[in-house]
């Protein structure tokens, strides 16, 4: 028999990407703090030709989302 395969060990920041809000290069600009992945999505939106679809923004994180769950009306 073959060994299984592991998984390859996910990053604290990969882990965290579905519970952070996708912000545009414009907010990144904009932002008061701004980190190092913003600073790298910046540099490659300023290239001719760039297309983008949002940073995770570290700022925003919180609870994940429920998209599912609907509230209902008393």
């Amino acid at each position: 028999m073959a060994p299984k395969k592991k998984k390859a060990p996910v990053s604290v920041q990969d882990n965290m990407k579905h519970y952070l809000k996708m912000v545009p290069v414009d907010t990144c600009i904009h932002c008061t703090q701004q980190c190092r992945r913003g600073l790298e999505y910046i540099d490659k939106m300023s290239k001719p030709g760039a297309i983008g679809y949002g940073v995770p923004c570290h700022l925003t994180r919180g609870t994940p989302v429920q998209e599912n769950k609907v509230k209902k009306k008393k």
